[in-house]
C-alpha cells in the first residue's frame, strides 16, 4: 500500500530544475528512491514528476483495474437475462461436478 500523500510530503518533494543544472541529478534520484516521488519545478511551475519505478507500475495497474471496472459496469448495465448461463449448465458442459470445485484450491487476484 502506498504511503499517504500529505501537503507536507508534497512541499518537501518540490525540486527546482536549477538543481539539475548544478549537477545534483544523482542526489535527486536518491531522494526519489527514498521519498517515492519528486515534483520538478521550472519557473515555479510543475514541469514533471519523478517516480520510483514501483510507484509508476502500481499507478499503471490501478489505471488498468479501473478501466476494467468501468468496462464490467458498462457490460452489466447492458446485460439481459438471456446473456447469462447458469453455473450448473457450464459445469455440466465441462464435465465438472460441484465436489471437484469444492476440493480444489484456486487463488484469484
Amino acid at each position: 500500500m502506498p504511503e499517504k500523500i500529505t501537503v507536507s510530503r508534497v512541499l518537501n518533494s518540490l525540486v527546482p530544475i536549477s538543481r539539475f543544472n548544478k549537477g545534483e541529478a544523482n542526489k535527486i534520484f536518491e531522494e526519489v528512491k527514498e521519498a517515492g516521488f519528486k515534483i520538478v519545478l521550472k519557473n515555479n511551475t510543475p514541469a514533471c514528476v519523478l517516480l520510483k519505478p514501483e510507484m509508476y507500475e502500481q499507478m499503471l495497474e490501478t489505471i488498468e483495474e479501473y478501466r476494467l471496472l468501468l468496462e464490467a459496469e458498462r457490460r452489466m448495465e447492458n446485460a439481459k437475462p438471456e446473456d447469462f448461463i447458469p453455473q450448473e449448465k457450464v459445469l455440466a458442459e465441462l464435465g465438472i461436478n460441484k465436489a471437484d470445485l469444492d476440493s480444489s484450491d484456486v487463488e484469484l487476484e
